[in-house]
């Protein structure tokens, strides 16, 4: 038995015609729907576009204007002479041109600074040119001169209005307190005149510092230790004591003297107490003489006995006039400088005493003084050369 027919229904052509019409409208707005979209993408596309170019351009702008403004710099400090006032206002007028966002005024502003800082600096960028260009020893060598220049500046730039030497005024400076510190040291006998340093002995530095100062072609004393009035002030290894027989006086110098050896002199460090005692000056002096050695008395006492068991004992000593550094500031160095001076013209010699423990500042004074000294007639020089022996 053979399955029934299915029958198709066919549409009537006029509805084939309102379905053939009805994709066409579909088909014209998907099309339509799709150009718009089209459009709107790159419309947006360009709109970013323009606005990445703006802020790349916007980014560009300084780094433009600051090339145009080196250049400027550049010409002017090469041809500071023959570029001309209208040559500049027209490389400004060009500037501008570039950055027509910058305002007139401030660009004519800033061109008027630069031009002012090239003419006022053009000779030392001129030198700083120079300087880059030589090997890498010659820039060395330029730039250790130039420090040394600003720390002692010509003599012709220095006024400390020292009056001229009279009776060939000697001066001679005295560090005490060697032995503690090898660096301060160096910078003390490094200055350009002769000095004479104490040394303090039984410290862990006090025979290096003792061999130091003659490398150096300065001179060595002893600076002996003594007791102070102040008899809560320590004085030191190796110290003079007052319960000392005059025996363990001369063998306390004599092993002092041995410790630095070979010395010119010694003086006293503290030693109020001492120097005040007539039988302790004397073992002193006694000890001294043996030993072919002078003796200068520091005077940290007004009341020493120095010159007058000297004076008894027919012997010559020196003494200190002069303390540089009891206040450790420029102004108070000078200030007793100046004093020492005075002295020096009056009695044709001065013995100043400073430390070594004021190397930060002191050396630095001293060789600022130095051409303007030299230049006025004083001659520096050790204790022992200065002629300033007392009897």
């Amino acid at each position: 038995m053979s399955a029934p027919k299915r029958t198709v229904k066919k549409k009537s052509p006029q509805k084939r015609r309102a379905a053939k019409r009805t994709r066409v409208a579909l088909d014209s707005k998907k099309v339509a729907i799709a150009s718009t979209c089209v459009c709107a993408f790159c419309v947006l596309l360009l709109a970013v576009s323009a606005l990445f170019s703006a802020r790349r351009q916007e980014a560009e702008r300084p780094v433009l204007v600051e090339k145009r403004i080196q250049q400027e710099k550049i010409e002017i400090i090469e041809t500071p002479q023959s570029k001309s006032k209208s040559d500049f206002e027209a490389s400004s007028k060009n500037a501008s041109a570039e950055n027509s966002s910058l305002k007139k005024e401030n660009l004519a502003k800033e061109n008027s600074s630069i031009k002012k800082s090239a003419q006022e600096n053009s000779s030392e960028v001129k030198k700083e040119i120079a300087k880059n260009s030589l090997p890498p020893e010659r820039k060395s060598e330029t730039i250790s001169s130039e420090k040394n220049a600003a720390r002692n500046p010509p003599a012709s730039m220095q006024d400390f209005g020292f009056p001229p030497a009279s009776k060939n005024a000697v001066l001679c400076i005295v560090f005490d307190d060697g032995g503690q510190n090898v660096a301060q040291l160096k910078k003390c006998i490094a200055l350009p005149f002769p000095v004479t340093v104490a040394v303090l002995p039984r410290l862990a530095h006090s025979k290096e510092c003792a061999a130091l100062v003659r490398q150096s072609g300065n001179e060595v004393i002893l600076h002996q230790p003594m007791q102070a009035m102040n008899l809560g002030v320590n004085p030191g290894e190796g110290a003079i004591l007052p319960e000392m027989s005059g025996g363990e006086i001369a063998a306390t110098l004599s092993r002092n003297i041995a410790e630095i050896a070979p010395i010119a002199g010694i003086n006293n460090h503290e030693g109020s107490l001492i120097t005040e005692d007539e039988v302790k000056v004397g073992f002193v002096l006694e000890t001294v003489h043996q030993k072919g050695i002078y003796f200068l008395d520091s005077r940290t006492s007004p009341a020493t006995k120095v010159p007058s068991v000297s004076m008894e004992m027919g012997l010559s000593y020196f003494q200190r006039d002069i303390f540089l550094d009891n206040e450790k500031t420029r102004e108070n160095i000078l200030h007793e400088l100046k004093r020492g001076i005075e002295i020096a013209n009056r009695q044709g010699f001065v013995i100043m005493i400073g430390h070594v423990w004021s190397a930060e500042i002191l050396p630095d004074v001293l060789a600022e003084v130095y051409p303007e000294l030299k230049k006025k007639g004083y001659r520096f020089s050790t204790v022992s050369n200065s002629g300033a022996e007392r009897k």
